[in-house]
């Protein structure tokens, strides 16, 4: 059995959110008039209208260095925040749901997906598609379960593996493979020569096929081998040891 488990987004606010700073921007501190404050990041005097304050620990900080911030720890795959503030000792810790409104909703993304990860622990496994990697959390049974459907893009992979679906192919000869040798076309191959019963030159990998006569086979490279076997017969008698024929 396979968990997945998804951090939604929180629903837009009515409040826009806030990019970065300009000439006409509140960012830089110069705008709104009123009460002001010190952000201790940007050593800046600012606008009130612009105080980010840090809820577990009531640190303020302004938005623009609050959002840069953020960026920087998820830019470093932290899931938890801690206050910036050097006195604060990771009492606090910034959330997501109060930074909806001034970082992307990429880096909210992103920083769902951390904590979905954290969240997860040891346990955790991901999709092995690329392009999907959602993280999953597999049972005690993950060992006895081969083929598993990806929740997220409801694509067949191998829980054994940890590859995509190797259809035709058993987990144990898989996983002897070289890296070189696990392509889809690679695979298609391996079951089209298990139908066709080819044998596989145990020196050069080459697929070959008996069209008469007996067990005995030299392939192109000059290695000699049973068919039925692919263990070194000798060139002189045809005899193999293993199959005693």
């Amino acid at each position: 059995m396979f968990i997945v488990v998804f951090l939604s987004r929180p629903e837009a606010s009515p409040v826009s959110r806030i990019d970065g700073g300009g000439a006409d921007s509140p960012l830089d501190g110069n705008g709104g008039g009123g009460e002001s404050f010190y952000c201790a990041i940007c050593m800046e005097t600012v606008a009130d209208i612009l105080k980010f304050s840090v809820s577990s620990c009531g640190h303020e900080f302004c938005f623009s260095c609050v959002a840069q911030y953020v960026a920087a720890k998820l830019g470093d795959n932290s899931a938890r925040v801690d206050c910036p503030h050097p006195g604060c000792g990771g009492a606090g810790a910034v959330e997501p749901e109060s930074c909806r409104d001034i970082i992307s909703p990429d880096l909210l993304d992103k920083w769902g997906f951390l904590l979905c990860e954290s969240a997860l622990g040891a346990g955790k496994v991901y999709c092995p598609y690329r392009e999907c990697s959602a993280p999953f959390l597999a049972d005690d049974g993950r060992e006895a379960i081969a083929q598993a459907e990806c929740p997220h893009c409801h694509r067949l992979f191998c829980a054994r593996c940890a590859v995509p679906w190797h259809a035709g192919v058993e987990c144990t000869e898989f996983q002897q493979l070289g890296q070189d040798e696990r392509g889809r076309d690679d695979l298609l191959l391996r079951r089209l020569a298990g139908r066709q019963r080819w044998q596989r030159c145990p020196k050069c990998q080459m697929y070959v096929e008996k069209s008469e006569g007996c067990n005995y086979i030299k392939c192109r490279c000059g290695n000699s081998f049973c068919y039925r076997c692919a263990s070194k017969v000798s060139a002189l008698t045809h005899y193999c040891n293993k199959c005693k024929r």
